[in-house]
């Protein structure tokens, strides 16, 4: 089994933008598909904003086919509070279209 750990903070240590997001989608779906799962780590970040992790980490789940295989292929490693906050809000609102559509 191949594990890769991908390090947010390569990217800034307060992620806050749509356009930041997709940048840092594009890179985490290359990884996704190189391995067999992925540690989403979020040390020395400060701020991820709801509109990063939407982009980011949420739009993930209809580019995976879904919530399970989003869990299976990622984990999270040191995230902060107010960050993991922002994250399964996006997930939240994400999986509301999708079951909505």
């Amino acid at each position: 089994m191949t594990t890769i750990t991908f390090k947010f903070v390569s990217f800034g240590e307060n992620l806050g933008t749509r356009i930041l997001g997709e940048r840092v989608r594009k890179d985490l779906i290359a990884s996704i598909e190189s391995s067999d799962c992925v540690i989403l780590d979020f040390e020395g970040v400060d701020v991820v904003s709801n509109s990063f992790a939407d982009e980011c980490i949420a739009k993930l789940i209809p580019i995976l086919g879904g919530i399970n295989e989003l869990k299976r292929k990622t984990t999270f490693r040191n995230i902060n509070d107010y960050a993991k906050k922002n994250v399964l809000i996006a997930l939240r609102r994400r999986l509301y279209v999708e079951c909505s559509e």
